[in-house]
């Protein structure tokens, strides 16, 4: 089911499409890919908005930074000086986070209107992003489509081929906050991770992956998440071919828990510590499921590279429960 959600400043309309299964709700837009809103009960049977979001299209047109629910690329997270080398040629993309390039650029996927078709049990979101977009190479066509599965969890699996030799790394910026409002400081975390990638004052990954034992950074047995956390975690599974389980959250006080599933290497998590007005530092909890930061500039790292004829594919889960 599909209804118009606002329009841009051009006119073009913006639609959003609610789907519904096993006791939850989610709201996906035409805009950004962004996923406003997810509806899940709690211990007792009430029902709470569990991911930020605004109410109306303005919200995201004014406060465009925090990338609320959106789908980002062409390249999620950073790539340090905003420069990357490929097949012998260096090219230079848009700096929008001091030196580097993130989540895409300045007018990355979260700011594009995406073409929306019904599938069963969700909808499947679409666009080509033209050879040169932002400073990347390649023409991209490139598909999400999210699903509700017959136990209400969400799934998102994105598709993209290219002409011409790319990078793509592809995830969703959903900021989860499992009590509906407040801080998000007493939830409970688990990442499935025994390194992850250490970062200079830019943010980007310096050295080699460390070992989490004995720091903050160890999440393999749960605890409560804090603050001050924007980094990639090194998943102990790796790349793989279907989606596994790496990481849990869980709000004590309502029950509810959120476990993620993908196929992807890294998850970044993020305490949301700069969110501003209407929301609070803290408000919410990022976990991004992703290749890692700065991957194009690190050939040690697992490859983003994309080459003609080869398909593009990511697959994330997000399955909802309670706990007593």
């Amino acid at each position: 089911m599909s209804e118009l959600f606002g329009t841009l400043p051009d006119g073009t309309p913006v639609r959003r499409w609610t789907l519904e299964r096993d006791g939850v709700r989610v709201r996906v837009l035409s805009y950004g890919g962004i996923v406003q809103s997810v509806e899940i009960p709690d211990r007792d049977g009430r029902r709470a908005d569990v991911v930020l979001g605004f109410p109306g299209l303005n919200g995201y047109l004014e406060h465009p930074e925090p990338y609320l629910g959106a789908l980002v690329g062409r390249y999620a997270n950073r790539i340090g000086g905003a420069r990357f080398p490929l097949g012998g040629r260096s090219y230079a993309l848009e700096p929008n986070d001091g030196p580097n390039s993130l989540h895409g650029g300045a007018r990355g996927f979260d700011k594009r209107l995406w073409d929306v078709e019904p599938v069963e049990h969700g909808v499947r979101l679409s666009r080509v992003s033209p050879r040169g977009e932002e400073g990347f190479p390649g023409r991209l066509e490139v598909s999400a489509t999210c699903t509700l599965d017959a136990r209400g969890a969400l799934r998102i699996a994105y598709e993209a081929v290219t002409d011409a030799t790319t990078v793509v790394n592809l995830t969703n910026h959903s900021y989860w906050n499992l009590s509906g409002s407040g801080h998000t400081g007493g939830h409970e975390l688990r990442i499935a991770a025994s390194r992850i990638t250490p970062v200079d004052g830019d943010l980007i990954p310096a050295g080699e992956p460390a070992d989490v034992t004995g720091t903050r950074f160890d999440f393999r047995t749960a605890r409560k998440t804090g603050v001050g956390y924007d980094h990639n975690f090194v998943l102990d599974k790796g790349v793989t071919a279907t989606p596994e389980e790496v990481a849990e959250l869980h709000d004590p006080a309502s029950g509810r828990v959120l476990t993620v599933a993908t196929t992807e290497p890294g998850l970044q998590l993020y305490t949301a510590d700069h969110l501003g007005a209407p929301f609070a530092p803290g408000d919410g909890i990022a976990l991004e499921t992703q290749h890692f930061p700065d991957s194009p500039n690190r050939p040690d790292f697992p490859s983003t590279v994309l080459r003609p004829g080869e398909v593009y594919r990511s697959e994330t889960v997000y399955a909802f429960g309670v706990r007593a």
